[in-house]
């Protein structure tokens, strides 16, 4: 995009809107965002800003994985970007999915951080959001080590501490994270994700590849939502503001995302990318998941176009019949996001459910 190109974004709020090497400068107008590309700013005015809330905030900060591991420093060396809301017993690990920051998990910090019965860690896998972006490609278990990292740092450390959601390629790196730490988690939810297997069948649809070719955040927006929910409800009232759509609802608190998220690098999509499509977990592994974990729940939903609920089945068939599946009806891939309310009381029922309640 050449400085000075400006874009126009229906929605209803000013701000400054920050991706990555460069800015945007969003100016006032009744009803739109315009989006105009000015100077390249320095990282100390590009880092760290959130959407969550300072009120529920117990720290947050940078994990120094490459540190804490020992590793050469190098190209290799990184750090997760993380948030701890909340300081109650039950302690609640999200891992968010594919070239997603942790953002993506906005309503369910926004329920539990304020609950005295919560706590709940989020962050950026690297190779997104405010985490460093290391040469590539990744993969599902070097992601997962790096979570384990994040945990020993915040002082997650205790058996069957952990409460352990994971959606789309996030479930994929908790099913790695199952293998390696099982005395230290009490209970998982796998959404929307998969076991993987061949690569073909976990290569992303075109559409999603398509998107990599697109600058305009108004565009992107439009693709990104017609991937992750159902057409049907996007045209649907938002329950939040009756009167514009969930279409409109939901670009608007995407775009919002997007003004305090730096951009993601190239390097951080496909090596993403290539972590989501080398993964595998065995049907052997699956079993001994099934067997390690008290409490697992799978959800998936009937509309999803990127995972279909078919993975979430398989994943059911081989870990056996202490596992519940759960597939959601007019529910498409981001169900913590289109379905909050129902979501979180999942979370609540398994987190209970596993300590016997």
């Amino acid at each position: 995009m050449r400085g000075g190109d400006i874009h126009v974004i229906g929605a209803s709020c000013a701000k400054s809107a920050i991706f990555g090497s460069g800015a945007w400068v969003v100016s006032r107008h009744p009803t739109q965002l315009v989006f105009k590309a000015t100077t390249t700013m320095a990282p100390s005015q590009i880092e760290r800003r959130t959407i969550f809330s300072e009120k529920t905030l117990t720290k947050k900060g940078l994990c120094p994985v490459t540190v804490i591991q020992g590793q050469e420093p190098a190209f290799e060396s990184h750090s997760l970007y993380y948030e701890l809301h909340g300081s109650g017993p039950e302690k609640i690990l999200c891992v968010m999915g594919l070239n997603s920051s942790s953002f993506g998990w906005q309503h369910q910090v926004e329920h539990f951080g304020p609950l005295e019965k919560y706590s709940i860690l989020v962050f950026d896998n690297r190779g997104v959001g405010h985490s460093d972006a290391p040469r590539g490609p990744y993969t599902t278990s070097g992601m997962a080590e790096d979570t384990i990292t994040l945990l020993d740092y915040v002082g997650w450390t205790e058996e069957r501490q952990l409460h352990v959601v994971g959606v789309s390629m996030g479930g994929m790196v908790a099913q790695e994270l199952a293998t390696r730490i099982p005395r230290r988690i009490a209970s998982l939810v796998l959404a929307v994700t998969s076991a993987g297997g061949h690569i073909w069948n976990n290569l992303p649809p075109w559409k999603g590849l398509s998107t990599l070719a697109r600058r305009d955040p108004a565009v992107v927006a439009q693709m990104v939502m017609e991937m992750v929910l159902p057409l049907s409800w996007l045209a649907e009232p938002s329950t939040t503001d009756p009167k514009v759509s969930n279409r409109e609802a939901q670009t608007r608190l995407y775009l919002s995302r997007l003004l305090i998220t730096r951009k993601q690098t190239l390097m951080g999509t496909l090596s993403q990318m290539a972590a989501g499509l080398s993964h595998r977990v065995t049907p052997e592994r699956l079993r001994q998941i099934a067997n390690d974990i008290p409490k697992i729940v799978l959800v998936t939903g009937d509309e999803d176009n990127l995972v279909p609920p078919e993975r979430s089945e398989w994943i059911k068939q081989c870990m056996g019949p202490n596992v519940k599946l759960e597939k959601w009806e007019h529910t498409g891939h981001a169900l913590q996001i289109q379905r909050p309310e129902k979501f979180n009381a999942l979370v609540e029922r398994v987190i209970d459910e596993s300590r016997g309640s």
